[in-house]
């Protein structure tokens, strides 16, 4: 690790008015920190800025600042939210969940282990210098979203989720305040891989707020990883349904695991509203869910992967009611 300056500024107003790099609970930057992936002259701690709160009274709105462990088990999130509680409870160790914020959770960098390593050529990392994985190790990388430039995936189980039930930010800067959709924060890698959300220079994510949906009561988050312990999502799927009389209303759909950015399924929902509460149905519907998939050597598997977890999510979400 570099040497750096750390400094704690105790309002919004500081924090914007200084030139460096956040920090919250540190899980994600640290690590890159130690790593030389990232290497901040000056870093800022941001935890005595009050941007904490959970308000559940119309939506929901969560401060930056919240650790993921008080998010997941609060009463009201676990009640009306349950992909959200669910999908944090399953992000990671207790020891990290206790400490990650929720902003920092929302911007941490992928794992792919090309982007981990300073000896090894980057396009995130160092513009330009090639992308190993696609002729590498990359069994754990993105079939969706992906360019010549870059097939890393997203790291995020939460943000999958929030997604699914279209989730906005909060930003604040010296120029004024902002209000983006989390599913148009996050950019494809494309040509510039680098660029990885619509955050600007000096911005600052203060709160995180969920569009009132009376019937994200009925879902959840289902996550396949190669051990139960503290994994990274070889695939995951956020699922919330609206049933009545026996047929599906409404659906939110969103993918983890298989995507460079958090990928909402909008044909998969269309495939849902109107069928039957069936496992016939839920086949039907997962089929479109990898198309445009682009596979590589080691992650073939994925786009039926994908498939059989959108099933899986939706038999567990509708058991009793079929």
């Amino acid at each position: 690790m570099r040497p750096f300056e750390l400094t704690a500024p105790s309002t919004v107003d500081d924090a914007l008015g200084a030139d460096g790099t956040f920090l919250a609970g540190g899980t994600t930057l640290v690590d890159l920190m130690k790593l030389e992936v990232l290497t901040p002259r000056r870093v800022l701690d941001i935890n005595e800025i009050p941007l904490r709160g959970i308000d559940s009274g119309d939506g929901l709105r969560i401060g930056a600042l919240e650790r993921m462990s008080d998010i997941a088990a609060h009463p009201d999130v676990h009640a009306a939210y349950p992909m959200i509680s669910r999908a944090l409870l399953l992000s990671a160790s207790q020891q990290i969940r206790n400490m990650a914020s929720i902003g920092g959770n929302l911007m941490q960098r992928t794992r792919c282990s090309y982007f981990r390593d300073v000896a090894m050529p980057c396009n995130k990392r160092n513009p330009g210098s090639g992308c190993p994985a696609i002729n590498g190790a990359n069994r754990m990388h993105a079939v969706l979203g992906t360019s010549d430039a870059c097939v890393a995936t997203h790291a995020s189980d939460v943000a999958v989720a929030l997604v699914a039930l279209d989730a906005e930010l909060r930003l604040v800067s010296d120029s004024g305040s902002r209000t983006v959709a989390l599913a148009d924060f996050y950019q494809l890698p494309g040509d510039t891989p680098d660029r990885e959300h619509d955050l600007r220079p000096g911005e600052l994510i203060t709160e995180v707020v969920v569009p009132k949906l009376d019937w994200a009561a009925n879902s959840t988050y289902v996550k396949v990883r190669d051990r139960q312990s503290y994994e990274f999502a070889l695939c995951s799927a956020a699922v919330a349904l609206d049933i009545q009389d026996s047929r599906i209303a409404g659906a939110r759909i969103a993918a983890g695991g298989v995507g460079t950015v958090p990928w909402r399924l909008p044909a998969v929902e269309a495939a849902l509203v109107g069928a039957p509460v069936t496992t016939e149905s839920f086949e039907a519907a997962a089929s479109v869910a990898a198309d445009g998939a682009r596979t590589l050597s080691g992650n073939k598997f994925k786009p039926a992967l994908l498939r059989r977890t959108i099933v899986r999510a939706l038999r567990e979400l509708t058991e009793g009611s079929r």
